[in-house]
């Protein structure tokens, strides 16, 4: 058993790890803590806790010398507090999981370039591991501090990967049609986040710079081993949760729909979190909603030339709690779908 602690619970996130961790058979949650809710009981924040006893404890504050007793901590913070956090913990043997965006670069000047700020700690980020695990299992046991991928990262980067590592498209440009529920926007109260603005709307945002971009083309980049650039444009859903991806590849010729479903289905044949639908079959979000579960299918558009890759997630779990905790398995040593078997929710 080990002791794991939650900075950041109250966010919607920080929620979602407190949910997956009060059912894993080798955690004891020991802390949770916040910046702006310490004090409160654990319920006040998530009316879902009533008669379990998880909120029975009032939130701590972030420096709280309990947290410190942990194995690992998860922060669940915005970028910039994360890597303030994090050496305190790392210098008293805590290991780290950071659910932000801190520590998944390795260049602190890509980092201020897109976040506008200076990196905290940019001793740390040599050591630290990118945690996708079916693409960088190998170098996730035994690190002290593992930086999470973003939610729309995952998808896209799970959906290309075999292309990129078979050296199967024709051109370098990766085109990433997504959409995205309204917690990936996180739990502060925003104007165009309020109920009236979304419900029964769908609109772009974050163009033509998302800060995931640089994310996902340095990760991909070094599967494929050569430069890559990615044309992103994130939609809003008018929906609580979930993200579905279209990527558009130029392929090379010869390639058909039947002969890219092989090569995917091989390529991730020993992945228990990734499933790759038949040639027949066509992703759906609600299939993995509330799982740690990625769904993918592929198509070729002879027509084009034109792979199409459809990649589905729920942004809250294997886009951010349910992949931090995949990670902490392998940092633990445990079976890594241990607390994660849970199916989507269907209806």
């Amino acid at each position: 058993m080990i002791k794991v602690g939650i900075i950041g619970v109250n966010g919607y996130t920080g929620g979602e790890l407190l949910r997956l961790l009060a059912k894993h058979p080798e955690v004891i949650i020991h802390a949770l803590a916040s910046r702006s809710q310490a004090g409160r009981y654990g319920w006040e924040i998530f009316p879902s806790l009533h008669g379990t006893g998880l909120g029975a404890e009032k939130i701590l504050t972030i420096g709280d010398p309990r947290l410190y007793q942990c194995d690992l901590v998860f922060l669940a913070v915005p970028h910039g507090v994360a890597a303030e956090l994090a050496p305190s913990f790392l210098d008293a043997g805590v290991k780290v999981i950071d659910l932000g965006a801190d520590f998944r670069f390795k260049d602190p000047a890509l980092y201020e370039a897109w976040y506008k700020i200076p990196h905290p700690t940019p001793d740390l980020l040599a050591e630290a591991v990118y945690g996708l695990p079916e693409l960088n299992r190998d170098a996730i046991p035994g690190a002290r501090i593992v930086g999470n991928p973003g939610c729309y990262p995952t998808g896209i980067l799970l959906g290309v990967a075999p292309l990129l590592v078979n050296d199967l498209l024709a051109a370098n440009l990766i085109i990433a049609d997504a959409k995205s529920g309204v917690s990936g926007a996180g739990r502060s109260p925003k104007l165009d986040l309020h109920f009236p603005e979304v419900a029964g709307d769908f609109r772009a945002y974050g163009l033509p710079a998302h800060r995931h971009i640089p994310e996902i083309e340095a990760f991909a980049e070094q599967l494929g081993e050569k430069p890559v650039k990615v044309s992103f444009t994130p939609h809003l859903l008018p929906i609580p949760r979930g993200i579905f991806i279209t990527l558009h590849l130029t392929g090379k010729a010869g390639l058909t729909t039947e002969m890219l479903t092989q090569i995917y289905q091989d390529f991730y044949a020993a992945e228990p979190m990734v499933t790759v639908l038949p040639a027949t079959t066509l992703p759906r979000l609600k299939a993995v909603l509330g799982s740690n579960r990625c769904h993918l299918g592929v198509r070729m558009d002879d027509r084009t030339g034109q792979i199409i890759v459809l990649s589905v997630l729920d942004n809250l779990v294997k886009g951010a709690a349910g992949q931090g905790i995949q990670n902490m398995n392998l940092l633990c040593g445990f079976a890594e779908t241990t607390g994660l078997t849970e199916l989507g929710v269907w209806p």
